[in-house]
């Protein structure tokens, strides 16, 4: 979800933007999830697609700035860029989460203040690799793979499709590629469609349903977005940034489709989303014209702030979470002022951890690794 300013070649703003809307779109979500009951009646129905959309992102941008560039770097030195890029923003967040675990107290976690500081600490720094935990040592007790800032599973399979990228993917051909990324297609679709819950969410738990989900969720669009970004010729596309925001903000904010009764038709949903309009998107993003510099501005800040935001706002979330179960009855008029209040400081955290934070340590790392 990320892209690596390593290169003269002509920027993608817009697309830098989208990743903003939709990072803030995640925001919305977790914020709105305890208030529903379950998978069927959450207000910001399909936000858990942003994941699959910043893997496309993700897989294009990677493609756009690396494709052409391995007559001049190793693996090593890849990964080492995937690492200044993303492991900064990985140990502020696990950070921010362990302080925030050590402060929790609400019913929803009643075993954690039994938890050990050295088990907490163990769990942090293992955190800060993005490795996973087994469910042994899970110290929050809702079986995630990182317990201090559940978000960090996301990251796990990014990185792993980068792996990929680099030690073998990167050297297929187009028609080898495509035929990847169609049989990942079908795999994506066979999984949403017949899905117990009808729909993609999961892969933040390590097990092997969850392993599936987190695989099978993260190679179809990473990939997907590599094909592209080989293969598209963009165009010049005016409005761009509006229509391809309002189409990612309809996509997410979707309510259920077909209900508990038809959960297939919720699958057929998101595997059309995800197969087919998500790259459409990218697509337009890619071949968008910006409209003045006010837009070009909103692009950037958005771009900007997107990564710290999606790795800084859970771990105020999870106070959020409590607050919400130890008031019983909490309706969404009584819980969104509070909702907005988080959501603009996770903005305002997010932009702070950016400047005072990210950049200065990724300088540093670019100049200590060359």
């Amino acid at each position: 979800m990320n892209n690596n300013n390593l290169s003269t070649k002509p920027h993608y703003p817009i697309l830098d933007g989208l990743r903003g809307v939709a990072a803030i779109i995640v925001v919305t979500f977790h914020l709105a999830e305890p208030l529903g009951t379950g998978h069927l009646d959450i207000l910001v129905n399909h936000g858990y697609l942003a994941v699959d959309f910043f893997f496309l992102l993700s897989g294009f941008v990677i493609g756009y700035a690396y494709d052409d560039r391995w007559n001049k770097m190793t693996v090593s030195s890849f990964l080492k860029r995937r690492v200044e890029r993303l492991q900064p923003m990985v140990v502020l967040g696990m950070t921010l989460g362990a302080i925030g675990f050590y402060f929790t107290d609400s019913a929803i976690w009643p075993d954690i203040h039994t938890v050990p500081l050295w088990k907490m600490l163990l769990v942090m720094l293992i955190g800060y690799t993005i490795l996973p935990i087994p469910l042994s040592m899970d110290i929050r007790g809702w079986q995630e793979m990182h317990p201090l800032n559940s978000v960090g599973w996301s990251l796990f399979f990014e990185y792993i499709a980068s792996i990929l990228y680099a030690i073998g993917i990167r050297k297929f051909s187009n028609t080898a590629l495509s035929v990847l990324v169609v049989i990942a297609a079908v795999a994506l679709a066979h999984l949403a469609i017949t899905s117990p819950n009808g729909d993609l969410s999961g892969g933040w738990t390590l097990n092997g349903e969850h392993m599936r989900i987190g695989i099978t969720r993260t190679m179809y669009p990473f990939f997907a977005g590599l094909l592209l970004s080989r293969v598209a010729k963009p165009t010049r596309i005016k409005h761009a940034f509006l229509w391809c925001s309002l189409l990612v903000t309809l996509i997410l904010y979707m309510p259920r489709i077909g209900g508990a009764d038809n959960l297939w038709m919720n699958g057929i949903y998101e595997s059309v989303c995800i197969i087919i309009v998500f790259p459409l998107i990218v697509y337009m993003g890619a071949s968008g014209v910006i409209d003045g510099t006010r837009e070009r501005k909103i692009c950037k800040f958005l771009g900007d702030i997107s990564y710290p935001l999606y790795l800084v706002h859970y771990p105020i979330v999870y106070f959020y979470v409590a607050w919400i179960n130890d008031n019983k009855g909490i309706t969404f008029v009584q819980a969104w002022p509070y909702a907005v209040l988080i959501l603009t400081g996770s903005i305002i955290l997010a932009y702070v951890s950016l400047k005072w934070y990210d950049e200065p340590v990724r300088k540093w790392l670019k100049k200590k690794w060359g």
